[in-house]
């Protein structure tokens, strides 16, 4: 809104021409949504809190998590999207319909979040809908966004399927990018959807790829940056920065009542939303496999998921004591606070080799 308005007036008032780099916005975005997260945090804390709007604890978990989590109030994803939005609705080009899809994605998928959030605080279950129910709302919503993409979406390069290390590396996937995107989206909303079980633990690394994807972006839409690092050239895809560095700030803000002891958890309404525009970010950059390294903290959460249930079906038996394989460490005696900080450490080193691939090619 405000960069439409400024640019209408920007050959009356020439200073607002700052206003058209890429980098001003994107540091305009991370202030607003930072803001706006500190503005509305505690009211709304309180008010989750005055209505109950806890977030029922597995009963099978750690013994601590019932007797300190208990009555924690959830849904403060409803904080992160309030944050994301006004960033980018207000320094966004709202013409750019890379800008639309991303907020499409975040939004429908936080409705989902919502509505999972809410039958668990309704039913006083942990469980919610049915991952079955989940499962198929997530790809409807995924599909309507990739025909979106489709018919809208200039570049020639949206069928294409790039590697890293490799220069000349690249499959044109034809249909399949249509599955192939679903399992991108679906799959990274999941995938931080099974993270976020810690007090801060999603929320640090969700920053981490968000701030790399905003340097991503960046250069992908920046033609001379793009030739330099023998990266496709995707036009228009510069706009993402900016939605990258409202999750930045909006997350940063919310760290400050997420860190341990949290005030709050972002629930299915958070990680759901999340995840799935980093899914949506990485398919638009074509970099769906970079999304997979410097997001490998997800990747590995998700996979000890799957592991866990392939195994105790087919033999019985549990290889972890419990998973996602954060509560596996937790359950072998670590405290909360060193599992929390291990990750990020690991989600720090996975970033900076992700990074690093746009340069070794």
């Amino acid at each position: 809104m405000l960069f439409s308005l400024f640019s209408a007036l920007v050959d009356n008032y020439g200073f607002l021409n700052i206003f058209k780099y890429l980098t001003v916005r994107t540091g305009l975005a991370i202030f607003t949504s930072m803001f706006v997260v500190f503005i509305v945090g505690n009211p709304l804390i309180n008010f989750f809190s005055l209505k109950q709007i806890h977030d029922p604890i597995r009963e099978d978990g750690p013994t601590e998590h019932i007797i300190k989590k208990i009555g924690t109030p959830t849904m403060g994803g409803l904080i992160i999207l309030l944050g994301v939005f006004s960033g980018v609705l207000l320094w966004g080009d709202l013409s750019n319909p890379y800008n639309w899809f991303l907020i499409y994605i975040a939004g429908s998928f936080g409705v989902l979040g919502a509505y999972d959030d809410y039958k668990k605080i309704k039913f006083s279950n942990s469980s919610g809908v049915s991952s079955k129910f989940k499962l198929i709302i997530q790809i409807i919503l995924a599909l309507i966004g990739i025909f979106f993409l489709y018919f809208s979406d200039q570049s020639s390069e949206l069928e294409n399927l790039y590697f890293p290390f490799f220069k000349n590396l690249v499959i044109n996937l034809g249909w399949f990018f249509i599955p192939f995107y679903l399992f991108v989206i679906v799959g990274s909303s999941n995938a931080v959807n099974l993270t976020d079980g810690l007090d801060g633990l999603a929320t640090v690394p969700v920053i981490l790829v968000a701030a790399c994807f905003a340097f991503i972006s960046y250069v992908s839409g920046n033609i001379i940056f793009s030739d330099y690092l023998q990266i496709p050239y995707i036009e228009g895809v510069g706009e993402a920065s900016i939605f990258c560095g409202s999750i930045i700030g909006a997350c940063l803000g919310f760290l400050w009542f997420n860190a341990p002891p949290a005030k709050i958890f972002m629930g299915d309404t958070g990680s759901l939303s999340l995840g799935g525009s980093l899914g949506a970010i990485g398919i638009i950059t074509k970099h769906e496999i970079v999304l997979a390294i410097i997001g490998g903290l997800f990747v590995l959460e998700a996979i000890s998921v799957i592991v866990q249930v392939i195994s105790f079906k087919l033999t019985g038996k549990r290889i972890f004591k419990m998973a996602p394989i954060h509560h596996h460490f937790e359950k072998k005696g670590w405290a909360e606070s060193t599992v929390v900080i291990r990750f990020w450490i690991i989600a720090i080193i996975l970033a900076m080799i992700g990074l690093a691939t746009l340069k070794l090619r």
